[in-house]
C-alpha cells in the first residue's frame, strides 16, 4: 500500500495550531476575516499594520502580549501564498531598521568625549541596529508551536526571495534568530524505531524523506529493522518534529547499489556481525532551517553512537547521490567543450549508437532518452566516459569560493570525509538516472583522519580522494 501522508499530517498540524492560537487570541477575535480574504487585499493591510504596531506596544501585561501575537499569527495562518507575501512585504518594508536613528547613533559614538559616554552611545547604536520586527518575531516564540511557526514562515520567505530580493533583510533577521535558537548544544540526538517511536513521527519520516522516497509502511519498517538505524535531531521547542535525520544500514563491506541496500526481501543480517555502517540518506526535514547547519554534528554524533553500540564496525561510509552531475554535463554539452571524449570512448559510443561524428553529438544523442540505461551495449559504451566525467565534476568543478560544486560532496568533505568509490548504476531509479546518470559515490569517514580532512578542505579547499577515483579521473 502506497502512502502519501504529507497533506494529512500537515493539515492536522495546521488545524491544531490554529485552534490553539484562537484560544489564546480570545473569543472577541474574528478569525474569519483573513479566511474570507486570504490574499490580504490593500484594504485589509491597514488592519494588519495596526496589529503589528499593537504587538510592538507595551499596553497590558504578558497575557495581553501573547494574545496579540496569537491573533496576528492566526491571521498569517489563514492567508494564502499571495496574502503571506503581502504580509511579509509589510513586515519587511515598514518594521525594519530606522536609518535615521542608526546615523544619529553612529554620530553620537564618534562624538563621545569620555569612556562612559562612548559606552552609552555604543549601547544606543546596538539597539538602533535591531529592527522592530525582531521583537515582533520573538513574541511568537512564547506561543505553543511558535518556533515551528517561525521555521515555516521562513520557508515561505525563502520561496519568495528570488523574485523579491527586498525581503532579504527580513530573512537575515529571521535566520539570525533561528540560528541562536537552534544551536547544536540545544538539540537532542534521538534514535527512531518502529516499535517505540509514535506513529505520527513515523508518518513524518515518510513525508520528509528527501533522498530515496519511502514507498509504503512496509518499506519504512524495513528501513527500521534490526540491521538498520535511523537517528534524528530534535529541538526542545519542537519535540515532535525532526530537524534532520539520517538512515543507516549495517552491512559487511561498502555497499554500491541503493536498490539492493533497500531491498525488503533481502535477508536481515546480525548487526553485531556487521563491519560497515552505510549512511544512505540524510534529509533536512525543515525547509525553514535552510542554511543553518547541524548536519556535520549529526554525522559525528551517529558515528559515536554506532561505534559504542557495535564494536565490530570498522568502516563508516555513505552511499550518496551526485545530484548536480547531469545538470553540469548538460551545460558542458551545450557549451560544445572540445575533447570531451577520448578517441576510444568516441569510437565505442558511435558503434553503440550507429552514429559518426563528434563527441558532443554522440553523447548528447545517447543521453537524450533515459532508456539508454536499459540498452546493454549503449550502457556499456557510456560507462567509461560518464564515470570519468563524473570524477571530473566531483573533484575539479568548483563554485566561486572554491567549494565543490556538488552540494552533497561539499557537505561530506566539510565533515571530514574523502571521496572513496564511484559506483556505476548505483541508483537505477528514474530519479537516479535523471540526476546522476545512475551513479552514486561512497564518501568514507576514517575516524583517525576526519579532523585532518576537514581542515584540508575547509582551510585550503583541497579535496581528498582515493587512488581509484584519481585513476578514473586520469583514465
Amino acid at each position: 500500500m502506497n502512502v502519501h501522508p504529507n497533506s494529512s499530517f500537515l493539515d492536522r498540524t495546521l488545524n491544531n495550531l490554529k485552534s490553539g492560537w484562537q484560544a489564546i487570541a480570545g473569543a472577541s477575535y474574528d478569525a474569519t476575516v483573513a479566511s474570507d480574504r486570504p490574499d490580504l487585499p490593500e484594504g485589509d493591510q491597514q488592519r494588519i499594520r495596526q496589529q503589528m504596531l499593537d504587538c510592538l506596544g507595551s499596553k497590558g501585561g504578558e497575557v495581553s502580549a501573547r494574545a496579540r501575537a496569537a491573533a496576528l499569527g492566526h491571521v498569517y495562518l489563514a492567508l494564502d501564498m499571495t496574502g503571506r507575501e503581502r504580509f511579509l512585504r509589510l513586515l519587511a518594508s515598514e518594521f525594519g531598521i530606522n536609518q535615521k536613528q542608526v546615523d544619529e547613533a553612529i554620530a553620537a559614538v564618534a562624538d563621545s568625549d569620555s569612556p562612559s559616554a562612548r559606552s552609552k552611545s555604543e549601547e544606543n547604536l546596538r539597539r538602533a541596529l535591531v529592527a522592530p520586527r525582531v521583537k515582533l518575531l520573538t513574541q511568537f516564540n512564547a506561543l505553543p508551536e511558535g518556533v515551528k511557526f517561525l521555521v515555516d514562515m521562513r520557508a515561505d520567505l525563502l520561496s519568495l526571495l528570488a523574485k523579491a530580493p527586498e525581503l532579504k533583510g527580513l530573512d537575515n533577521d529571521l535566520r539570525n534568530l533561528l540560528e541562536s535558537w537552534f544551536d547544536v548544544g540545544f538539540l537532542e540526538l534521538r534514535l527512531i524505531t518502529w516499535d517505540a517511536s509514535p506513529a505520527a513521527l513515523l508518518e513524518k519520516l515518510i513525508a520528509y524523506e528527501a533522498v530515496h522516497a519511502i514507498q509504503s509502511w512496509d518499506d519504512l519498517k524495513n528501513r527500521l529493522d534490526s540491521d538498520r538505524r535511523c537517528f534524528a535531531y530534535f529541538h526542545p521547542n519542537m519535540p515532535n518534529e525532526p530537524l534532520i535525520f539520517v538512515e543507516v544500514a549495517l552491512v559487511n563491506g561498502i555497499a554500491g547499489n541503493v536498490q539492493k541496500l533497500l531491498d525488503g526481501n533481502a535477508p536481515v543480517i546480525d548487526p553485531d556481525h556487521a563491519d560497515t555502517a552505510i549512511f544512505y540518506s540524510i534529509s533536512n526535514a525543515q525547509k525553514g532551517l535552510a542554511g543553518i547547519s547541524f548536519g556535520n554534528f549529526l554525522i559525528k554524533g551517529v558515528v559515536a553512537e554506532l561505534a559504542s553500540e557495535f564494536k565490530n564496525l570498522k568502516i563508516f561510509s555513505t552511499l550518496s547521490p551526485i545530484p548536480g552531475f547531469r545538470k553540469w554535463l548538460d551545460e558542458v554539452l551545450a557549451a560544445g567543450q572540445a575533447n570531451l571524449l577520448k578517441p576510444a570512448e568516441r569510437r565505442a559510443l558511435n558503434l553503440a549508437t550507429g552514429r559518426t561524428g563528434g563527441a558532443k553529438g554522440s553523447l548528447k544523442k545517447a543521453l537524450e532518452d533515459d532508456a539508454w540505461c536499459r540498452d546493454e551495449n549503449l550502457c556499456h559504451a557510456l560507462q567509461a566516459p560518464l564515470q570519468r566525467l563524473a570524477a571530473e565534476y566531483l573533484m575539479k568543478t568548483k563554485i566561486k569560493d572554491g567549494r565543490a560544486r556538488d552540494p552533497v560532496a561539499h557537505f561530506h568533505l566539510s565533515n571530514g570525509a574523502i571521496m572513496e568509490r564511484l559506483n556505476w548504476m548505483g541508483d537505477n531509479s528514474a530519479n537516479g538516472i535523471r540526476q546522476s546518470c545512475g551513479m552514486m559515490i561512497n564518501y568514507l569517514y576514517n575516524l583517525d583522519r576526519i579532523e585532518d580532512n576537514h581542515e584540508a578542505y575547509s582551510g585550503g579547499r583541497r579535496i581528498k580522494a582515493s587512488s581509484s577515483l584519481k585513476n578514473i579521473l586520469n583514465g
